[in-house]
């Protein structure tokens, strides 16, 4: 097992984005919107809610109709000390991390500065070989090929040795036909086909037969 390379999300896997660090993201991204493109709140989160289903990111939307600068916009929408207090993970998240053999990489569609913070104040970063924000991926976030492909030809990875944790259900569709192995972060107790676990913490990987 010592060969295998896990592939973190982080956002609703690592930590419970959805406790308020999503809504205060969302909202900061319709004022940003409501600013820069001049609409109305219902406009701009009609486009944010269209381009995240369209894309996979707002942002992406953004850049792409709008001449928006990502960089910017990703500063701007993710302030890490203020989102900071919203900040809910497992208690020993850190312990359970460290006994999981094999690399680890944090794959996420957030921006860097804002991945990188959220893994200090969880005091995890020293876990990860590789921590890629959006930013690494050229702006191509997952579920696209391109993501995982910028992933897999820059740490040299064979996907069939990688296990990819992710909440997010399209995500783990591309990790699938790419074939490494998947794990699904929910509570449902439904297990898609291209699902091949389904934990509902962190903790509960190391009970997994991955062999």
């Amino acid at each position: 097992m010592n060969h295998k390379t896990w592939i973190f999300d982080l956002d609703d896997t690592l930590h419970h984005a959805s406790g308020g660090i999503f809504d205060h993201i969302n909202k900061l991204m319709t004022e940003y919107m409501m600013r820069h493109l001049g609409v109305d709140e219902t406009e701009a989160c009609a486009l944010r809610s269209r381009y995240w289903a369209q894309y996979g990111a707002t942002m992406h939307g953004l850049s792409t109709h709008h001449g928006i600068d990502p960089q910017q916009f990703l500063i701007e929408t993710h302030p890490v000390e203020v989102l900071e207090q919203w900040l809910q993970f497992e208690d020993q998240l850190a312990e359970n991390l460290s006994v999981l053999p094999g690399r680890k990489i944090i794959l996420s569609n957030g921006p860097q500065h804002y991945v990188e913070g959220i893994l200090q104040r969880m005091r995890i970063q020293h876990h990860f070989e590789s921590v890629y924000g959006v930013e690494r991926l050229n702006y191509i976030p997952k579920p696209h090929l391109d993501a995982f492909h910028t992933v897999l030809a820059r740490e040299g990875l064979n996907p069939a040795h990688c296990i990819m944790v992710e909440d997010s259900l399209p995500n783990l569709l591309t990790a699938k036909e790419l074939g490494m192995t998947t794990i699904w972060v929910s509570k449902e107790p439904r297990k898609p086909a291209h699902v091949d676990h389904r934990v509902e913490k962190i903790s509960q990987l190391l009970r997994l037969r991955l062999d």
